[in-house]
């Protein structure tokens, strides 16, 4: 399957990135059909996946900071094992909307559920022991520490032993803490970043920082993680990259994955649904090619004029 895929450039223009053509995608961990090298393709077996239960329920959610609305009437759902992508230009409320479903804003109206269950004024802690982790756009690591100890980090709320036990390192203590560095060397494995693994995180290049920051995430074996735009200021051999550990993290790990993403080709690949932001509005929702290809959303990226062009020269 070949077809014209679209990309966002850092200032919300949409346009062409050329053709790209769909790959295989191999059950467990390894993807044999995206290889280094390869194009991000998109793949319609993704998109008809059986989805599970409905894990994240947003309804009718409104955030405004003083007279400026940042959200207005946003709905829509998550379901388990799906890769769900919210699109739309810069400053369409699109990081609002992760902040409010991880605790770091609180809307004025609306209902969040999460796995059954109302959540009202929620703190970042409590949604992480939940079972809700993050990624951020811009990397949030510890740059003076290795990329273990930064990994570590995201078992946090699984601790259970006090504070001095894990200063003498003792008993029951240090049970935990090998329980724990255990789960770490498994995502290690799992994202193959094994050689780096002591190296302090400041000494990475952008797209291994990225990488272990999702590494942190994971590891705190969520049932849903959010993804700020994971692939931002990469080269195409570490989209690439990132792309197959989203899928093998979705398939290996069985969690469901809300991200952020700019490339177009990125979102066509591998989410089984989109849903398009733009002055904080829905304007659009679906399966990735239908909610792109909707008239409004070719406007917001293009402007009218130029929607107006773009679908004269389709009709042609």
């Amino acid at each position: 399957m070949t077809q014209m895929a679209w990309r966002v450039d850092a200032t919300g223009t949409m346009a062409p990135a050329g053709t790209i053509t769909a790959p295989g995608h191999a059950d467990g961990v390894q993807h044999e059909g995206l290889r280094t090298g390869d194009a991000l393709e998109p793949d319609s077996t993704l998109h008809t996946r059986t989805r599970g239960d409905v894990i994240l329920d947003l309804q009718n959610i409104s955030l405004a900071f003083g007279g400026v609305k940042a959200l207005t009437d946003i709905s829509f759902d998550v379901c388990e094992h799906e890769i769900r992508a919210i699109i739309g230009p810069n400053g369409a409320g699109k990081s609002s909307m992760l902040n409010v479903i991880n605790g770091v804003y609180h809307p004025q109206q609306g209902r969040i559920v999460f796995r059954g269950e109302e959540r009202r004024q929620m703190h970042p802690t409590a949604a992480a022991r939940q079972g809700i982790a993050r990624t951020f756009q811009n990397i949030a690591l510890f740059k003076g520490m290795t990329v273990l100890d930064n990994i570590m980090t995201g078992r946090n709320t699984q601790f259970r032993t006090g504070l001095f036990a894990h200063a003498l390192w003792w008993g029951p203590a240090r049970a935990e803490e090998i329980r724990h560095r255990h789960k770490v060397e498994e995502v290690i494995d799992f994202l193959e970043i094994q050689a780096i693994r002591k190296t302090p995180v400041g000494r990475l290049p952008y797209g291994l920082q990225k990488r272990v920051e999702l590494a942190r995430a994971l590891v705190a074996e969520p049932r849903l993680l959010i993804l700020d735009e994971p692939m931002a200021g990469m080269n195409q051999e570490e989209k690439e990259y990132i792309a197959r550990f989203i899928l093998d993290a979705r398939e290996a790990r069985g969690v469901s994955i809300l991200i952020i993403e700019h490339h177009m080709d990125v979102v066509t690949s591998i989410c089984d649904r989109v849903v398009v932001l733009s002055y904080g509005e829905v304007i659009s929702q679906g399966a990735p090619d239908e909610a792109i290809a909707h008239p409004s959303v070719v406007s917001a990226y293009l402007g009218e004029r130029a929607a107006k062009r773009h679908q004269a020269r389709s009709e042609a």
